[in-house]
């Protein structure tokens, strides 16, 4: 195995039925940065019931005011993210097309400015794995890996989106994506 090809970076990671009464039971994490120090995701499938401006202090663009705030995981709550894609996007830091940002100047900056093809999702906290841990929850068959697209980051129905991947990878994971959260019921 490569360097490169053990690091899970622009990669999807949905829980595999293993993290039931976890904060990431049915979550589907982007992987925005995977290396020997660790790596940092955002849940892109948790909406909260808060629009951006509730949760910021500052006189937001109305169009990035309105948009909806994701918990993207357990560290950190009042940390903001963000990520984005448009047509043109030549400094990509999560894969082609796809960026990561902190700043709230730069999201200022992309919510005074117009793009048809922009697409912007905002977070509050995220998801942190220490050197090997996210390794070591992998060997434990605790995450199912699928490619990240543009489209599946963006998907207009997040709260579905676990079950919409598991349905397409065949069988064994369609019956894990009907499964009911509590089995005993079933």
């Amino acid at each position: 195995m490569t360097a490169k090809s053990k690091f899970l970076k622009g990669q999807l990671l949905l829980d595999a039925g293993e993290l039931g009464g976890s904060f990431f039971a049915r979550t589907v994490v982007l992987i925005c940065q995977h290396d020997a120090e660790g790596a940092f995701g955002l849940v892109i499938n948790r909406t909260t019931d808060k629009k951006f401006s509730e949760v910021v202090d500052a006189k937001l663009p109305e169009a990035l005011g309105d948009q909806p705030l994701f918990l993207g995981g357990p560290v950190q709550p009042s940390a903001m993210s963000y990520l984005h894609t448009d047509a043109f996007l030549p400094d990509a830091n999560v894969f082609s097309g796809l960026s990561l940002g902190h700043s709230l100047d730069t999201l200022l900056e992309l919510g005074e400015g117009y793009s048809p093809t922009r697409k912007l999702k905002t977070f509050a906290g995220y998801s942190g794995w220490s050197p090997g841990q996210l390794e070591g929850e992998m060997k434990r068959n605790a995450w199912i890996t699928h490619p990240a697209t543009i489209d599946l980051v963006f998907d207009p129905e997040p709260t579905t989106l676990w079950k919409k991947i598991l349905r397409t990878k065949g069988w064994k994971y369609e019956l894990l994506a009907e499964m009911p959260d509590d089995p005993s019921v079933n």
